[in-house]
């Protein structure tokens, strides 16, 4: 299961106007398209704390950009003797990355 910030949500953290590029809908179809993905949630809250509270996973996981001590929710999954992980980042690949980038080839 994959929980994602809501369109709203996603405006309410942005770092730039526009933002998110992409609408909850088209994200949350990609995700839903990955074999190992069964299901996505849509959250309107900033953080995903009510949803790991309610759905208890045995798992965690957020982006690089997140140590783990500082992950919403962990302390409910490790409590339960679950996982929390913070995968690294594919460099080149964020947002204001890829906007920086076609910002420059329109430069261009």
């Amino acid at each position: 299961m994959v929980g994602i910030n809501s369109d709203r949500s996603a405006r309410r953290l942005a770092k730039g106007p526009g933002r998110p590029l992409v609408k909850q809908r088209d994200r949350a179809e990609v995700l839903a398209a990955l074999e190992m993905v069964d299901f996505v949630v849509v959250f309107n809250e900033d953080t995903p704390f009510a949803l790991i509270r309610a759905l208890q996973p045995d798992v965690l996981v957020k982006g690089g950009d997140w140590p783990i001590d500082r992950i919403v929710g962990a302390h409910i999954v490790q409590a339960r003797g679950g996982t929390v992980k913070s995968l690294p980042l594919a460099k080149g690949y964020s947002t204001t990355e890829l906007l920086r980038r076609a910002s420059r080839s329109r430069e261009n």
